[in-house]
């Protein structure tokens, strides 16, 4: 995979409603942001798209631009819009900053799956639903399908039926797990 192809974008601008504050929770000896962004950092230039700063000490964990979301509240497909301005690299691999398990090994099987003529490939999980969340984008394909939804606070999954997409079933799924309540976030401190 090389590096100046492909760049990362991390998900951290929810609100977290159920779980406040998860991604500053520890998540197996560091925050739960911390430990996502040392999963994906092997694969290319990461930003991280938020809503706020967060603590100092996580911050500093995140050696990458974190950029904040021009229209928050509107959901992930405005902070995918804002941070992929950002990034100057033709294919994204977008991952949620809740996903402890999505990392190299997932970018890597998104990437093989990608062809000519694409402008994504995301998995769909055992059930046949999209995980948008987990997915490698074409940037300005995406920031073509995407950025009047953004303004209109459509959904991710409404852009990639904008674009032309290959879906996948993931070798792995439990790369497609966030932690979304306490007890999510038990299971992953088992593992």
């Amino acid at each position: 995979m090389a590096r100046d192809d492909v760049g990362v974008v991390i998900l951290a601008g929810g609100e977290a409603t159920r779980l406040p504050g998860k991604l500053e929770l520890d998540a197996g000896g560091e925050p739960l942001l911390a430990r996502v962004y040392r999963n994906v950092a092997p694969i290319g230039p990461v930003y991280v798209s938020a809503n706020r700063t967060f603590p100092a000490a996580l911050d500093e964990s995140l050696r990458c631009p974190i950029v904040i979301d021009r229209s928050p509240g509107h959901g992930p497909l405005s902070g995918l819009v804002s941070t992929f301005a950002h990034v100057r690299q033709r294919r994204v691999f977008v991952v949620a900053g809740d996903a402890p398990f999505a990392g190299q090994r997932t970018a890597q099987e998104l990437l093989a799956a990608w062809e000519a003529g694409i402008d994504a490939v995301v998995p769909v999980d055992g059930q046949g639903r999209l995980q948008p969340l987990c997915a490698v984008y074409d940037r300005a394909a995406f920031l073509a399908a995407a950025s009047d939804l953004a303004a209109r606070s459509g959904g991710v999954a409404a852009a990639v039926e904008r674009l032309r997409t290959k879906r996948i079933r993931l070798s792995d799924e439990s790369a497609l797990a966030n932690v979304n309540t306490a007890s999510d976030r038990h299971s992953l401190l088992q593992r």
